[in-house]
């Protein structure tokens, strides 16, 4: 599986040799190329991760526990058919949005009835805040390189950045899925990093159409007072990955919640 992920560590190696590799190069570089590069790159622990799926007989558990142990976004439902050796059908592709989906909607008669549900988030060790007991959160202005973004995300191990104001209030949000606006008309292969800021970034997105038709769905907001079940049915909308929480009026960044927060707060 290629991820985003992936186009980010490209994109970032592309940038450091920059002098060194042309556009006919870039164009022409495969698929299995990068893959002898990353593992080349990549430690020998990390080396051993074999490829990750689930079955169709696996719990729902099971494909959280393999999302969230493994660091990916999806894991594929694989069944084999005997007599057909080792060639798998594909059936789906488990994600965290999809399963908590599944969740709230099979037991949306019953949420009410679970008190934990009831309990607003700030009063819960979910989520990344702006304290030191919790690790603090990453946010970045909009006017700063885009190449620390990439860094970020590249070593932070987040998913998503918030992306604030001069008063460090929200205007957007820049995620790993983002990375592949750069791949429209091979826009990575003649942009400076260092020279494109988070802003212009944001802007070849939205000028993508990789918002979506919904672009409110990419800044969802929610106050420190919300109900966990509020979150949960928030992320469990489609396009939904994380809510930012800001303070009320100022839209300042207190904290973001995930759908890997919540998992890891449910089951762990």
């Amino acid at each position: 599986m290629l991820t985003p992920s992936d186009f980010i560590s490209i994109i970032m190696e592309i940038g450091s040799q920059r002098a060194l590799i042309s556009e006919e190069e870039l164009e022409t570089h495969t698929i299995a190329a990068w893959k002898a590069e990353k593992y080349r790159l990549l430690d020998s622990a990390q080396r051993r991760v074999p490829f990750q799926y689930v079955g169709p007989d696996d719990t729902l558990k099971d494909a959280v526990k393999k999302l969230l142990h493994y660091h990916v976004t999806t894991v594929p439902v694989l069944y084999f058919a005997e007599g057909e050796g080792e060639r798998p059908h594909i059936l789906h592709l488990a994600t965290l949005s999809s399963i908590l989906s599944c969740l709230c909607r099979y037991f949306q008669h019953s949420l009410d009835l679970l008190p934990l549900l009831k309990h607003p988030v700030g009063s819960l060790p979910l989520g990344t805040w702006q304290n030191p007991s919790n690790g603090r959160l990453v946010v970045l202005g909009a006017s700063m390189p885009f190449s620390t973004a990439l860094r970020v995300l590249d070593q932070a191990r987040v998913s998503s950045i918030p992306i604030v104001d001069e008063n460090g209030s929200l205007i957007d949000v820049y995620a790993k899925s983002d990375i592949t606006a750069l791949a429209k008309d091979s826009i990575y292969a003649h942009v400076q990093l260092d020279q494109l800021s988070v802003e212009q970034a944001l802007q070849l997105v939205h000028n993508g159409g990789l918002s979506g038709a919904a672009p409110v769905l990419r800044c969802q907001m929610c106050l420190r007072t919300d109900t966990l079940q509020h979150i949960m049915e928030r992320l469990a909308m489609p396009g939904v990955r994380r809510v930012v929480c800001v303070e009320a009026g100022s839209k300042r960044v207190e904290g973001i919640i995930t759908l890997s927060d919540v998992f890891k707060f449910l089951l762990f």
